[in-house]
């Protein structure tokens, strides 16, 4: 340990072990260490699920029927992948893809006035859906014309539109979209959480849009994708990138000390050595004297025997509650997945809610969607700090992955559209160039055997 390294990682979350693998692959040495004697940090997938039960001081243990133990796991944090995506991209253009298996989500559905409605996101399901009325249906198929023929580089596609200077809000008047369209088009196709969006320029809201369209268009049934045996996969994915590039991996590595010079990192201190190194990537427990706390998130993980209600009976879901119809600032999100992904016992499903907290009573704000879930076997509630840094990090070469704000690492959206987007900003400050995808594709054979596959 006792040597000089180009980047040292401080925790094995997603975004860690992504930074490290693109770093390793562009040749830097890199060191990555955790404290804890597992993967994911905040993002792992929990098993035996008497793990599970323990890590929120449940006292009793799990009924015999919830069945074995080994068949969960739980994700802490529940997040889908956009078929299209960043994150996609990136798992093929590092051929991480070859270790793992995914599935299609089986629908979108969207909350309005007590129920739950499948989003429609194409012009067939539009003129079917029982979210609009009649004529709502025409101005909103042509709302979804406009938006599939737009091009930003071509301004014949704009019609009359600004993508730089027309907000979203004049838009939706342009077509004469109602309130309920609205609400889902911003929540469900552009996955807002708030409703900001509407007084900034449109450009970003049409891509997302966009986005989601593309991407259900790959697969059919709904935009996203998720990882056969749970989301710790993932972090597992990038770390063996990095190992194959020669990356050290270090698990179980208590951290002493961050060693500063001259108000630069230098390296870290650990069990009596100290690895020197350029530039440091770690999240925000390690250095809680340099972030601010910036808000707080809440989920409870539901454990239930069936499938919810109104979706088809599908095995897997995500349900958006947009904030205008609960009276809230922030959306309500709902994960569903089960024993079809082999993160749950045959038979049972696990549903997980997710959002911002608003109130002094953060339970009773995710109760709608408690209510779309009953009858519930078991509960298990976290509320988690996020946090912002207190400087960018570029002075100090320490890139802090704050869970919070602009550095959200694991914000309460259901995808990881914002967790890429982090991360090519901070690969801008530690390189001081663009992100670019080709930077990520294997430069060489994989050593192990593993090049023909």
């Amino acid at each position: 340990m006792d040597e000089e390294y180009d980047v040292i990682v401080l925790g094995t979350g997603l975004t860690e072990c992504i930074l490290s693998g693109i770093m390793s692959v562009n040749g830097k040495k890199v060191l990555h260490m955790d404290r804890n004697p597992y993967y994911g940090g905040e993002s792992s997938s929990i098993t035996p699920l008497e793990e599970l039960y323990k890590r929120f001081s449940l006292p009793e243990s799990p009924p015999e029927s919830m069945g074995r133990g080994r068949d969960w796991n739980v994700d802490l944090i529940p997040k889908f992948l956009m078929a299209n995506g960043q994150l996609v991209k990136m798992l093929l253009y590092t051929e991480v893809t070859r270790y793992l298996d995914f599935k299609v989500v089986e629908g979108s559905f969207v909350y309005k006035g007590g129920k739950i409605y499948k989003v429609p996101s194409t012009e067939t399901e539009a003129l079917a859906s029982n979210l609009m009325g009649m004529f709502e249906k025409r101005r909103f198929r042509k709302f979804l014309v406009f938006v599939a023929n737009f091009d930003e580089n071509d301004p014949k596609t704009f019609e009359g539109v600004d993508p730089k200077t027309t907000d979203m809000r004049e838009v939706y008047k342009k077509f004469d979209l109602g309130q309920d369209v609205i609400d889902f088009t911003g929540h469900a196709l552009a996955l807002y959480r708030t409703d900001d969006y509407l007084d900034v320029p449109c450009l970003e809201t049409i891509n997302r849009i966009k986005l989601y369209s593309e991407s259900l268009a790959r697969y059919g049934k709904s935009p996203y994708l998720y990882p056969l045996y749970g989301l710790g996969e993932l972090p597992q994915g990038f770390a063996r990138l990095s190992a194959i590039y020669g990356g050290t991996y270090m698990l179980n590595k208590p951290v002493e000390e961050i060693v500063m010079e001259d108000g630069h990192v230098v390296g870290v201190k650990s069990e009596g050595e100290v690895a020197r190194c350029k530039q440091l990537i770690c999240d925000p427990s390690y250095i809680p004297d340099r972030v601010r706390k910036a808000g707080q998130v809440i989920r409870v993980i539901c454990v239930l025997s069936h499938p919810i209600k109104n979706t088809n009976d599908a095995n897997s879901c995500q349900i958006i509650i947009p904030q205008n119809q609960v009276n809230r600032n922030s959306d309500i999100y709902v994960c569903m997945i089960s024993y079809a992904h082999n993160v749950a016992a045959q038979g049972k499903y696990i549903a997980i809610i997710s959002t911002t907290v608003e109130t002094g009573e953060p339970e009773a704000e995710i109760e709608p969607a408690l209510e779309l879930l009953e009858p519930i076997d078991q509960k298990f509630v976290a509320i988690s700090d996020l946090y912002e840094p207190t400087d960018d990090g570029t002075e100090s070469q320490m890139m802090n992955l704050s869970q919070g704000l602009r550095l959200s690492s694991y914000d309460a959206t259901t995808h990881f559209e914002t967790t890429c987007n982090d991360i090519k900003d901070i690969y801008k400050r530690m390189t001081g160039s663009d992100f670019d995808f080709e930077n990520m594709k294997r430069k060489q054979n994989d050593v192990f055997g593993e090049d023909e596959q």
